[in-house]
């Protein structure tokens, strides 16, 4: 299997590339190498390497900026996935397409205002041009007519590049205080689990002898998110506490205020609700779903690991 791996820079794809198959020839550009924006340079490589697959967890993803680079974001998170999945199109290949929480307006509850996780057929309207661009993308992969999985996630984290999960760590050994917004609830997922729950799909794909039968059966839009519920002041706490538990602070632990959203103003909207139910994938797939606290505790634990074999 040819595999065409963009976004290796970033948490997702740096988190897949040591997962894909061994048997694999896999192509992994770099940034600097394949400028997603460019859309004559990404047609070109994809026609250059003629991938069985193409997987794409590539991303414009900086929440805020998007709201004053709308161009940009709508060139990489919409443009750019159209281009692909014209491509795979015409070769007949298919695509393992990343999208986000943020394509829901995150106010599904129920009469008691108790928050509901959101269901694979939930009417999308993102509140922000973060979430219009990645939906826009989902809709352009769904229209081509090409082989597709598009796997939603929210609240990313991992040992590498810039996440919320590191964020809090290099401020827990810097401050005795953080304020962290307590109104806005969903799942965080770590990166190489997502990435591990990925490649137990494309095996499934790999063994399977009429692949065009499998793509029928099996593409189309899921959820793809660890178990549980939590908000980002909780989230903060936890990686924090665990943190200490590990002796990666160096300092006693800071203590963490709770805040509304509304004392934390920020350029895009973030919704209020981003739990997803993955009910669907779980069945498909047969994936086991595990808690968001024992896949932060791997991740903690890993940087543990590896700072003493450093």
């Amino acid at each position: 299997m040819r595999i065409l791996l963009t976004g290796t820079s970033g948490q997702l794809g740096h988190a897949l590339l040591p997962h894909l198959p061994a048997t694999a020839i896999v192509h992994a550009p770099q940034r600097a190498e394949l400028d997603l924006s460019n859309a004559a340079q990404l047609r070109l490589c994809i026609t250059d390497f003629k991938p069985d697959l193409i997987i794409n967890p590539a991303a414009y993803t900086a929440v805020d900026l998007a709201e004053s680079e709308a161009a940009q974001a709508h060139a990489i998170n919409a443009i750019a996935p159209a281009i692909m999945a014209e491509e795979a199109h015409k070769l007949g290949a298919g695509i393992i397409h990343y999208s986000t929480d943020y394509v829901y307006a995150g106010d599904k509850a129920d009469a008691e205002a108790n928050w509901q996780a959101y269901v694979e057929t939930d009417v999308t309207a993102p509140l922000n041009v973060y979430g219009k661009t990645k939906l826009a993308g989902e809709q352009a992969i769904i229209a081509s007519g090409c082989q597709h999985l598009i796997l939603r996630t929210s609240w990313v984290y991992s040992n590498f590049g810039k996440n919320f999960f590191l964020t809090m760590l290099k401020l827990a050994r810097e401050r005795d205080q953080l304020r962290v917004v307590n109104d806005q609830w969903g799942t965080p997922n770590s990166a190489d689990w997502l990435a591990g729950a990925t490649c137990e799909i494309l095996v499934q794909l790999q063994q399977t002898q009429d692949q065009s039968s499998w793509w029928q059966e099996f593409g189309g839009v899921y959820h793809l998110s660890a178990a549980g519920k939590t908000n980002w002041s909780a989230f903060a706490s936890r990686i924090i506490a665990l943190a200490d538990e590990e002796g990666l602070l160096g300092k006693p632990a800071p203590a963490i205020t709770g805040i509304p959203g509304s004392e934390y103003p920020t350029a895009a909207a973030r919704p209020h609700n981003s739990l997803m139910n993955t009910r669907k994938i779980s069945d498909k797939f047969k994936l086991a779903i595990p808690d968001w606290e024992d896949c932060l505790r791997t991740c903690l634990h890993s940087m543990v690991t590896q700072h003493y074999k450093a």
